[in-house]
Protein backbone atom coordinates (compact mmCIF):
# COMPACT_ATOMS: atom_id res chain seq x y z
CA UNK A 1 0.00 0.00 0.00
CA UNK A 2 2.99 2.28 -0.44
CA UNK A 3 1.22 4.00 -3.33
CA UNK A 4 -1.52 5.36 -1.07
CA UNK A 5 -1.64 9.12 -0.50
CA UNK A 6 -0.08 10.35 2.70
CA UNK A 7 -2.41 13.28 3.31
CA UNK A 8 -5.92 14.50 2.54
CA UNK A 9 -7.68 17.84 2.71
CA UNK A 10 -11.01 18.11 4.50
CA UNK A 11 -13.42 20.85 5.53
CA UNK A 12 -13.90 21.49 9.24
CA UNK A 13 -16.51 23.65 10.95
CA UNK A 14 -14.56 25.92 13.31
CA UNK A 15 -17.33 28.28 14.49
CA UNK A 16 -21.12 28.11 14.56
CA UNK A 17 -22.57 30.55 12.01
CA UNK A 18 -24.89 33.29 13.24
CA UNK A 19 -27.16 34.05 10.32
CA UNK A 20 -25.45 33.55 6.98
CA UNK A 21 -22.35 31.33 7.11
CA UNK A 22 -19.06 33.22 6.74
CA UNK A 23 -15.75 32.00 5.35
CA UNK A 24 -14.13 32.27 8.78
CA UNK A 25 -16.61 29.70 10.16
CA UNK A 26 -14.83 27.01 8.12
CA UNK A 27 -11.29 25.74 7.60
CA UNK A 28 -9.81 23.51 4.91
CA UNK A 29 -7.24 21.39 6.76
CA UNK A 30 -4.69 18.77 5.79
CA UNK A 31 -4.72 15.48 7.71
CA UNK A 32 -2.77 12.22 7.40
CA UNK A 33 -4.21 9.26 5.50
CA UNK A 34 -3.97 5.79 7.07
CA UNK A 35 -4.38 2.35 5.58
CA UNK A 36 -7.96 1.09 5.94
CA UNK A 37 -8.73 -0.76 9.15
CA UNK A 38 -10.49 -4.08 9.42
CA UNK A 39 -13.84 -3.95 7.66
CA UNK A 40 -13.06 -0.58 6.04
CA UNK A 41 -12.30 0.73 2.56
CA UNK A 42 -10.24 3.77 1.64
CA UNK A 43 -12.12 5.85 -0.91
CA UNK A 44 -10.87 8.63 -3.16
CA UNK A 45 -13.87 10.91 -3.35
CA UNK A 46 -14.79 11.99 -6.87
CA UNK A 47 -17.85 14.10 -6.06
CA UNK A 48 -19.55 15.25 -2.88
CA UNK A 49 -22.90 16.83 -2.26
CA UNK A 50 -23.79 20.11 -0.58
CA UNK A 51 -27.41 20.30 0.60
CA UNK A 52 -29.64 22.83 2.38
CA UNK A 53 -30.15 20.59 5.44
CA UNK A 54 -26.44 20.98 6.24
CA UNK A 55 -27.08 24.55 7.37
CA UNK A 56 -29.17 23.25 10.27
CA UNK A 57 -26.40 20.87 11.30
CA UNK A 58 -24.10 23.85 11.82
CA UNK A 59 -26.24 24.97 14.77
CA UNK A 60 -25.75 23.32 18.15
CA UNK A 61 -29.39 22.38 18.60
CA UNK A 62 -31.21 19.11 18.94
CA UNK A 63 -32.63 17.98 15.62
CA UNK A 64 -33.33 14.88 13.55
CA UNK A 65 -29.63 14.60 12.73
CA UNK A 66 -26.68 15.34 15.01
CA UNK A 67 -25.03 18.76 14.63
CA UNK A 68 -21.57 19.03 13.13
CA UNK A 69 -18.83 19.02 15.75
CA UNK A 70 -16.44 21.95 15.86
CA UNK A 71 -12.92 21.29 14.61
CA UNK A 72 -14.01 18.00 13.10
CA UNK A 73 -14.60 17.11 9.43
CA UNK A 74 -18.09 17.72 8.13
CA UNK A 75 -19.89 14.91 6.37
CA UNK A 76 -22.50 14.37 3.68
CA UNK A 77 -23.15 12.32 0.59
CA UNK A 78 -20.18 11.41 -1.58
CA UNK A 79 -19.31 9.00 -4.36
CA UNK A 80 -15.82 7.77 -5.07
CA UNK A 81 -13.42 5.02 -6.03
CA UNK A 82 -12.04 2.39 -3.66
CA UNK A 83 -8.24 2.65 -3.67
CA UNK A 84 -7.57 0.18 -0.83
CA UNK A 85 -9.80 -2.43 0.76
CA UNK A 86 -9.71 -4.36 4.00
CA UNK A 87 -13.31 -5.51 3.66
CA UNK A 88 -14.83 -8.57 2.07
CA UNK A 89 -16.87 -7.83 -1.03
CA UNK A 90 -15.06 -4.62 -1.97
CA UNK A 91 -12.17 -4.44 -4.40
CA UNK A 92 -9.87 -1.70 -5.57
CA UNK A 93 -11.56 0.10 -8.43
CA UNK A 94 -15.12 -0.32 -7.13
CA UNK A 95 -17.25 2.81 -7.12
CA UNK A 96 -19.18 3.42 -3.91
CA UNK A 97 -21.72 5.81 -2.46
CA UNK A 98 -21.17 6.77 1.19
CA UNK A 99 -21.68 9.51 3.75
CA UNK A 100 -18.18 10.93 4.31
CA UNK A 101 -18.07 13.87 1.94
CA UNK A 102 -16.36 17.26 2.36
CA UNK A 103 -12.93 15.55 2.06
CA UNK A 104 -10.57 14.16 -0.57
CA UNK A 105 -10.07 10.70 0.94
CA UNK A 106 -12.37 8.83 3.32
CA UNK A 107 -11.90 5.70 5.40
CA UNK A 108 -15.40 4.24 5.17
CA UNK A 109 -16.84 1.28 7.11
CA UNK A 110 -17.86 -1.23 4.45
CA UNK A 111 -21.32 -1.58 6.00
CA UNK A 112 -21.91 2.12 5.22
CA UNK A 113 -20.74 1.90 1.58
CA UNK A 114 -22.98 0.99 -1.35
CA UNK A 115 -21.60 -0.08 -4.70
CA UNK A 116 -22.85 1.94 -7.67
CA UNK A 117 -22.63 1.20 -11.37
CA UNK A 118 -21.14 3.94 -13.51
CA UNK A 119 -22.41 2.21 -16.66
CA UNK A 120 -26.03 2.90 -15.69
CA UNK A 121 -25.62 6.62 -14.97
CA UNK A 122 -22.85 9.16 -14.34
CA UNK A 123 -21.48 8.74 -10.83
CA UNK A 124 -22.64 12.20 -9.77
CA UNK A 125 -26.24 11.17 -10.52
CA UNK A 126 -26.14 8.91 -7.46
CA UNK A 127 -25.92 12.07 -5.34
CA UNK A 128 -28.91 13.64 -7.07
CA UNK A 129 -31.50 12.30 -9.44
CA UNK A 130 -30.85 8.63 -8.50
CA UNK A 131 -29.83 9.31 -4.90
CA UNK A 132 -31.23 10.85 -1.74
CA UNK A 133 -32.42 13.89 -3.66
CA UNK A 134 -34.43 11.87 -6.15
CA UNK A 135 -35.91 9.61 -3.49
CA UNK A 136 -36.94 12.70 -1.52
CA UNK A 137 -38.90 13.97 -4.52
CA UNK A 138 -40.42 10.57 -5.23
CA UNK A 139 -41.45 9.75 -1.66
CA UNK A 140 -42.54 13.29 -0.85
CA UNK A 141 -44.90 13.46 -3.81
CA UNK A 142 -46.29 9.95 -3.98
CA UNK A 143 -46.22 8.73 -0.39
CA UNK A 144 -46.40 11.85 1.77
CA UNK A 145 -48.59 14.06 -0.44
CA UNK A 146 -50.68 11.10 -1.68
CA UNK A 147 -50.53 12.41 -5.24
CA UNK A 148 -53.19 11.12 -7.60
CA UNK A 149 -53.77 11.51 -11.31
CA UNK A 150 -55.48 14.78 -12.17
CA UNK A 151 -54.02 16.75 -9.24
CA UNK A 152 -52.78 20.31 -9.70
CA UNK A 153 -49.34 20.54 -8.10
CA UNK A 154 -47.36 23.59 -6.96
CA UNK A 155 -43.64 23.25 -6.21
CA UNK A 156 -41.59 26.00 -4.59
CA UNK A 157 -37.87 26.26 -5.30
CA UNK A 158 -38.72 24.25 -8.39
CA UNK A 159 -35.42 24.73 -10.22
CA UNK A 160 -33.52 23.03 -7.41
CA UNK A 161 -32.53 19.38 -7.34
CA UNK A 162 -35.62 18.15 -5.50
CA UNK A 163 -38.15 20.60 -6.90
CA UNK A 164 -37.28 20.04 -10.56
CA UNK A 165 -37.76 16.32 -10.11
CA UNK A 166 -41.05 16.69 -8.20
CA UNK A 167 -42.59 18.67 -11.03
CA UNK A 168 -41.51 16.19 -13.67
CA UNK A 169 -42.70 13.19 -11.65
CA UNK A 170 -46.09 14.82 -11.22
CA UNK A 171 -46.33 15.46 -14.95
CA UNK A 172 -45.27 11.89 -15.82
CA UNK A 173 -47.91 10.50 -13.45
CA UNK A 174 -50.76 12.51 -14.94
CA UNK A 175 -51.03 15.81 -13.06
CA UNK A 176 -53.57 18.13 -14.65
CA UNK A 177 -51.31 21.13 -14.07
CA UNK A 178 -47.83 21.68 -12.60
CA UNK A 179 -46.70 25.10 -11.37
CA UNK A 180 -43.27 26.06 -10.09
CA UNK A 181 -41.58 29.04 -8.50
CA UNK A 182 -37.93 29.95 -9.02
CA UNK A 183 -35.60 32.82 -8.23
CA UNK A 184 -34.77 34.14 -11.70
CA UNK A 185 -36.32 34.60 -15.11
CA UNK A 186 -33.82 32.15 -16.61
CA UNK A 187 -34.89 29.47 -14.14
CA UNK A 188 -38.56 30.16 -14.86
CA UNK A 189 -37.83 29.62 -18.56
CA UNK A 190 -35.99 26.37 -17.74
CA UNK A 191 -38.96 25.03 -15.76
CA UNK A 192 -41.36 25.50 -18.64
CA UNK A 193 -39.16 24.77 -21.64
CA UNK A 194 -37.02 21.90 -20.33
CA UNK A 195 -38.82 20.34 -17.37
CA UNK A 196 -42.32 20.63 -18.81
CA UNK A 197 -44.01 22.70 -16.09
CA UNK A 198 -47.29 24.21 -17.28
CA UNK A 199 -46.55 27.54 -15.60
CA UNK A 200 -43.82 29.13 -13.50
CA UNK A 201 -43.06 32.49 -11.90
CA UNK A 202 -40.16 34.43 -10.44
CA UNK A 203 -40.77 34.82 -6.70
CA UNK A 204 -38.21 37.62 -6.52
CA UNK A 205 -40.46 39.90 -8.54
CA UNK A 206 -42.07 42.77 -6.60
CA UNK A 207 -45.49 41.14 -6.90
CA UNK A 208 -46.54 38.94 -3.94
CA UNK A 209 -46.17 35.18 -4.31
CA UNK A 210 -49.88 34.74 -3.56
CA UNK A 211 -50.83 36.95 -6.49
CA UNK A 212 -48.52 35.16 -8.90
CA UNK A 213 -49.70 31.73 -7.73
CA UNK A 214 -53.35 32.72 -8.12
CA UNK A 215 -52.61 33.82 -11.67
CA UNK A 216 -50.80 30.56 -12.49
CA UNK A 217 -53.43 28.35 -10.85
CA UNK A 218 -56.75 30.23 -10.98
CA UNK A 219 -58.72 27.10 -10.03
CA UNK A 220 -56.50 26.32 -7.03
CA UNK A 221 -54.04 23.56 -6.23
CA UNK A 222 -54.37 20.07 -4.76
CA UNK A 223 -50.76 19.50 -3.68
CA UNK A 224 -48.06 21.87 -2.48
CA UNK A 225 -44.48 20.59 -2.26
CA UNK A 226 -42.70 23.05 0.02
CA UNK A 227 -38.96 23.65 -0.26
CA UNK A 228 -39.04 27.31 0.77
CA UNK A 229 -41.56 28.06 3.53
CA UNK A 230 -42.39 31.63 4.55
CA UNK A 231 -44.44 33.60 2.06
CA UNK A 232 -44.70 30.59 -0.25
CA UNK A 233 -46.39 28.45 2.39
CA UNK A 234 -48.91 31.15 3.23
CA UNK A 235 -49.72 31.64 -0.46
CA UNK A 236 -50.15 27.90 -1.00
CA UNK A 237 -52.53 27.55 1.95
CA UNK A 238 -54.77 30.20 0.39
CA UNK A 239 -54.74 28.41 -2.99
CA UNK A 240 -55.23 24.86 -1.76
CA UNK A 241 -58.53 23.23 -2.59
CA UNK A 242 -60.69 21.12 -0.28
CA UNK A 243 -58.64 18.22 1.15
CA UNK A 244 -55.41 19.69 -0.21
CA UNK A 245 -52.10 18.19 0.92
CA UNK A 246 -48.76 19.79 1.75
CA UNK A 247 -45.40 18.05 1.89
CA UNK A 248 -42.91 20.09 3.90
CA UNK A 249 -39.47 19.09 2.61
CA UNK A 250 -37.52 22.26 3.41
CA UNK A 251 -37.82 25.89 4.44
CA UNK A 252 -34.71 27.43 2.96
CA UNK A 253 -36.18 30.94 3.28
CA UNK A 254 -35.57 30.88 7.03
CA UNK A 255 -32.45 28.72 7.48
CA UNK A 256 -30.24 31.76 8.05
CA UNK A 257 -32.70 33.80 10.13
CA UNK A 258 -31.40 35.03 13.45
CA UNK A 259 -34.93 35.56 14.83
CA UNK A 260 -37.93 33.21 14.68
CA UNK A 261 -39.84 33.59 11.44
CA UNK A 262 -43.51 34.58 11.68
CA UNK A 263 -45.90 31.76 10.96
CA UNK A 264 -48.48 31.79 8.17
CA UNK A 265 -51.34 34.11 9.04
CA UNK A 266 -54.00 31.94 7.42
CA UNK A 267 -53.70 28.65 9.31
CA UNK A 268 -57.40 28.79 10.15
CA UNK A 269 -58.06 27.76 6.54
CA UNK A 270 -56.87 24.26 7.49
CA UNK A 271 -60.15 23.73 9.33
CA UNK A 272 -62.72 24.50 6.68
CA UNK A 273 -60.64 23.10 3.81
CA UNK A 274 -59.66 20.00 5.84
CA UNK A 275 -56.07 20.38 4.71
CA UNK A 276 -53.23 18.03 5.59
CA UNK A 277 -49.62 19.15 6.06
CA UNK A 278 -46.82 16.70 6.81
CA UNK A 279 -43.08 17.09 7.19
CA UNK A 280 -40.80 14.48 5.69
CA UNK A 281 -37.35 12.95 6.08
CA UNK A 282 -36.14 10.76 3.27
CA UNK A 283 -34.75 8.14 5.67
CA UNK A 284 -38.32 7.21 6.60
CA UNK A 285 -38.95 6.05 3.05
CA UNK A 286 -36.01 3.78 2.20
CA UNK A 287 -38.40 0.90 1.51
CA UNK A 288 -39.34 2.73 -1.70
CA UNK A 289 -35.74 2.64 -2.97
CA UNK A 290 -36.01 -0.39 -5.32
CA UNK A 291 -39.26 0.87 -6.86
CA UNK A 292 -37.84 4.37 -7.14
CA UNK A 293 -34.63 3.30 -8.89
CA UNK A 294 -36.45 1.02 -11.31
CA UNK A 295 -39.04 3.61 -12.33
CA UNK A 296 -36.85 6.72 -12.39
CA UNK A 297 -33.86 5.13 -14.13
CA UNK A 298 -36.21 4.02 -16.92
CA UNK A 299 -37.46 7.59 -17.35
CA UNK A 300 -33.88 8.88 -17.43
CA UNK A 301 -32.88 6.35 -20.10
CA UNK A 302 -35.93 7.21 -22.22
CA UNK A 303 -35.25 10.93 -21.89
CA UNK A 304 -38.64 11.57 -20.31
CA UNK A 305 -37.06 12.81 -17.07
CA UNK A 306 -34.35 15.44 -17.36
CA UNK A 307 -31.97 16.73 -14.73
CA UNK A 308 -29.32 19.39 -14.31
CA UNK A 309 -26.27 19.66 -12.11
CA UNK A 310 -24.32 22.71 -11.05
CA UNK A 311 -20.74 21.49 -10.68
CA UNK A 312 -18.12 23.39 -8.69
CA UNK A 313 -14.60 22.13 -9.33
CA UNK A 314 -12.08 21.63 -6.54
CA UNK A 315 -12.34 20.86 -2.84
CA UNK A 316 -10.98 24.33 -2.05
CA UNK A 317 -14.29 25.72 -3.38
CA UNK A 318 -16.51 23.65 -1.10
CA UNK A 319 -17.53 26.60 1.07
CA UNK A 320 -18.35 28.73 -1.98
CA UNK A 321 -20.51 25.94 -3.39
CA UNK A 322 -22.44 25.62 -0.15
CA UNK A 323 -23.11 29.33 0.23
CA UNK A 324 -24.01 29.52 -3.45
CA UNK A 325 -26.58 26.81 -2.85
CA UNK A 326 -28.15 28.81 -0.02
CA UNK A 327 -28.30 31.85 -2.29
CA UNK A 328 -30.03 29.87 -5.03
CA UNK A 329 -27.13 30.06 -7.48
CA UNK A 330 -27.57 26.41 -8.48
CA UNK A 331 -29.73 24.90 -11.16
CA UNK A 332 -30.53 21.33 -10.18
CA UNK A 333 -28.15 19.47 -7.88
CA UNK A 334 -25.12 21.30 -6.50
CA UNK A 335 -22.06 19.07 -6.74
CA UNK A 336 -18.45 19.62 -5.71
CA UNK A 337 -16.23 17.64 -8.06
CA UNK A 338 -12.71 16.49 -7.15
CA UNK A 339 -11.88 14.85 -10.46
CA UNK A 340 -9.49 17.42 -11.86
Amino acid sequence: MSTLPTSSREWHLVARPHGWPKAEDFALREVPVAEPGEGHVLVRNLHFSVDPYMRGRMNDVKSYVAPYQLDRPMDGGAVGEVIASNAEGFAVGDHVLHGLGWREYAQVPARHATKVDSSLAPLSAYLGVLGMTGLTAYAGLFEVASFKEGDTVFVSGAAGAVGSQVGQLARLKGASRVIGSAGSDDKVKLLVEKYGFDAAFNYKEPRPVAEQLKEAAPDGIDVYFDNVGGEHLEAAISSLKLHGRVTVCGMIAQYNNTEPAPGPRNLALFIGKRLRMQGMLVNDHVALQPQFVQEVSAWIRSGELKYDETVVEGIENGYDAFVGLLRGENTGKMIVSLTR
